[in-house]
């Protein structure tokens, strides 16, 4: 996985107005931390974390950040965004070593047709978005997909079932579901109590309108014979 560069102003002021005076000027607020440094607090152009972020790989970017004469490797941690228009206001940068294993999530992409499935009136849930997994920084894939064409109604598809590189291992248990096949659901009606007692008895409500069963009178036409 190539590393994305980004330039970062070192030595920022703390505090909510010099972080509210940052991002009026275009630029986003962070720390660098890790690997036993001390926190180190920076600031990147919000455009150009936004564009590093928004590629394939996501949050599990590489970021190679350029701060003064130090050069970190970085992934991009705990973001915190806007809680109206969802920029971001905050992120930690997490020092990582090519050497060394860590954990990240991918996204779990379902890929093909359910024909039986939809054949049955069924359909598909999907009960698992982000896999959690293990690897080397470069090893991380941007994604993995799940094949859901033989998928039939009552059958479920496992994590064991997924398909991810040999240097890539599944921190998850193999029997969690990822996707299953439901069948149509059935509307429940609710049926009046007056009704109800009816219909246990075999015979069903006249509709609006109807006349009564034969046999049966209403109120009103004995009290007319009278």
């Amino acid at each position: 996985m190539p590393e994305i560069v980004l330039e970062a102003q070192l030595g920022r002021d703390s505090g909510s107005r010099s972080s509210r005076r940052l991002r009026r000027e275009g630029l986003v607020p962070g720390t660098v931390y890790g690997h036993g440094i001390d926190a180190v607090s920076v600031a990147v152009g919000a455009r150009d974390l936004r564009n590093a972020l928004s590629g394939e790989a996501g949050t599990n970017a590489l970021l190679s950040l350029q701060a003064g004469s130090q050069t970190y490797l970085t992934l991009a941690r705990e973001l915190q965004r806007h809680p109206v228009r969802g920029g971001v206001t905050h992120v930690d940068f997490q020092i990582v070593r090519r050497d060394e294993i860590i954990s990240a999530e991918i996204p779990v992409n379902l890929i093909g047709e359910a024909i039986e499935v939809q054949h049955g009136d069924g359909m598909v849930e999907q009960q698992l978005f982000s896999l959690p997994v293990r690897a080397f920084p470069a090893d991380i894939p941007n994604f993995v997909e799940l094949d859901i064409s033989e998928l039939t109604i009552g059958a479920f598809l496992r994590v064991a079932d997924l398909r991810l590189p040999d240097a890539v291992t599944i921190d998850i248990d193999l029997e969690v579901t990822v996707a299953a096949g439901l069948p149509p659901r059935i509307e429940i009606v609710e049926v009046p109590e007056g009704e109800a007692a009816l219909v246990a008895d075999g015979e069903a409500p006249a509709a609006e309108g109807e006349a009564a069963p034969s046999g049966e009178s209403s109120s009103d036409s004995s009290s007319d014979e009278g």
